[in-house]
């Protein structure tokens, strides 16, 4: 393999033995993760908390910070892509899929099935079903993607290290960022990758399949779901052979295109009043809260411990899982912004998105329930989508729309993770070879129907939580690397109590009044 490194050929083997694992022992597979699921959530739920919590304060503080006028890259350099183009690529990549899986099943099951407050079914059950649906899927997540695109970026393009996982502890660990110690945090960054995408790949063949079977009969089966990962596969590697600029930038635009007609189809022919004044009501909600919700583990409480276990915690280990991914696509596509104009888009601009998105899909599912027009909370979680589009206009014609967007989103979510793959296993090389990108992109589908095989949708999310624990200690470790080395160089450029410009206007100040006084 053209410019594969020793992180290459472990991680291969480690996904390989995975694979076989799961292809000759599935009872056994399901048996380990779910064991291990259960202790991770029950010993390390309040480290999640804590540590999300943590990347949620750093980011506003650099948000707010003097250094946020810093690039991320030298002084001269500009953007590569325009800032519309730029969000569209970080969004598809960042939660595409998760929109659409969750985007209805997620507020109707904390309203009917499991209430995150015991409300189920009542009135306050619907505002708290959507505070906490904007919890899961707003800044926390962000800061969690933003926190490793923003330290990655920062040491890719303004210190000129390696765009690798392991150069951005070089502040903490010097030379052992280039040895052994180095190659391992890469290989747990490779591999949290492959599982975090793999994951999120096996949610968009479920969905699809629920559409096709929603729709059309269509067994959901493993069967069924092994041949759309087969021909999406195929699909995602003629994109993914076609680069960074092309492909990926062309089917993120057409993601969001895709996205935005359906979203208003449903906000302009739906419940719009009852959207507006819910979304309104419950962003309210959500600030008010905020803090509480972060910290909230339920210690003396069984029932709501266990649903925290089931969603929050499930949550938080998905997004750390996906960072490795997303962390370094974003800084990829980053290059030339400020740490300031950063936080600001990778932060708050998806998650306001993501807020409509939620409220104006959760509504339509809670409506449709509450009319009695049909049960959406008697459907699978990937199916529920498509029975609240039943109730709109040219339903058909809206659903196969919906099934098209998932299958762009799965396109756009795996060839980014082959570009992403490829760069962290080629020593950080900002075009890997079209032979390592096919590699990662089958081992991918692969990893996707094996965990699809061992167990269906818990499977996916046990192998999330266990992948997620290793990883989310190197990103403490990345952020106070990221902090202390900003520290220094904010001391060098004279950015402190004072901007810089000012300093430099006071200095010009004082030799005036000395050459006046003289």
């Amino acid at each position: 393999m053209k410019n594969a490194s020793t992180v290459f050929y472990v991680s291969l083997a480690i996904v390989t033995g995975l694979v076989l694992m799961g292809i000759t022992m599935p009872e056994t597979l399901e048996q380990i993760t779910s064991s291990a699921q259960g202790v991770i959530t029950d010993s390390f739920g309040w480290y999640y908390l804590v540590v999300v919590s943590l990347f949620v304060f750093v980011c506003f503080y650099l948000l707010l910070s003097p250094v946020g006028r810093i690039k991320l890259g030298k002084q001269e350099d500009k953007p590569e892509f325009s800032r519309p183009t730029w969000l569209a690529m970080l969004f598809s990549a960042g939660v595409g899929i998760g929109l659409i899986f969750y985007g209805t099943a997620e507020p109707i099951s904390h309203y009917m099935v499991s209430s995150p407050t015991g409300q189920e079914g009542t009135d306050q059950g619907i505002k708290d079903a959507m505070r906490f649906t904007f919890f899961h899927w707003g800044i926390h997540a962000w800061a969690i993607y933003g926190s490793v695109a923003m330290v990655l970026a920062y040491f890719t393009f303004r210190k000129g290290e390696l765009n690798l996982i392991s150069r951005t502890l070089r502040p903490l660990i010097g030379k052992h960022a280039d040895g052994a110690v180095g190659k391992a945090i890469d290989v747990i960054a490779v591999i949290s990758t492959v599982i975090g995408v793999a994951t999120t790949l096996g949610f968009g063949a479920m969905q699809i399949n629920g559409g096709l079977s929603y729709l059309f009969d269509v067994p959901s089966t493993m069967t069924s779901q092994t041949v759309i990962i087969l021909v999406l596969t195929v699909l995602f590697m003629i994109s993914a052979l076609t680069g960074l600029s092309k492909g990926i930038k062309i089917l993120s635009n057409l993601n969001m295109g895709l996205t935005a007609v359906l979203f208003l189809v449903v906000f302009i022919f739906g419940p719009t009043l009852f959207i507006l004044n819910l979304f309104t009501d419950t962003v309210g909600a959500y600030l008010q809260n905020f803090i509480n919700m972060s910290f909230r583990i339920a210690p003396l409480n069984e029932g709501g411990r266990e649903w925290i276990n089931g969603w929050t915690i499930f949550y938080w280990a998905w997004w750390i899982a996906w960072a490795p991914f997303v962390g370094v696509f974003i800084a990829r596509i980053s290059k030339g912004r400020t740490i300031r104009e950063f936080v600001i888009c990778v932060l708050l601009v998806p998650s306001v998105i993501g807020f409509l998105w939620f409220t104006t899909f959760g509504s339509a599912a809670i409506v449709t329930e509450t009319t009695g027009l049909l049960s959406i909370s008697s459907l699978a979680a990937e199916e529920s989508l498509f029975g609240v589009l039943e109730g709109f206009p040219l339903s058909m014609a809206l659903s196969l729309l919906a099934i098209l967007i998932i299958v762009t989103f799965f396109v756009t979510s795996a060839d980014s993770g082959t570009f992403v793959l490829g760069m962290m296993t080629t020593n950080g090389s900002q075009n890997p070879s079209s032979a390592i990108k096919v590699t990662w992109g089958v081992y991918l589908s692969t990893t996707a129907l094996i965990l699809l095989y061992s167990g269906g949708l818990q499977a996916l999310e046990n192998t999330m939580i266990i992948a997620a624990l290793p990883f989310s200690a190197i990103m403490v470790l990345m952020v106070i690397s990221f902090l202390k080395s900003l520290k220094q160089e904010a001391k060098e450029l004279g950015i402190g109590q004072f901007p810089l410009a000012q300093k430099k206007a006071m200095a010009a100040q004082s030799k005036k009044d000395v050459k006046e006084a003289g």
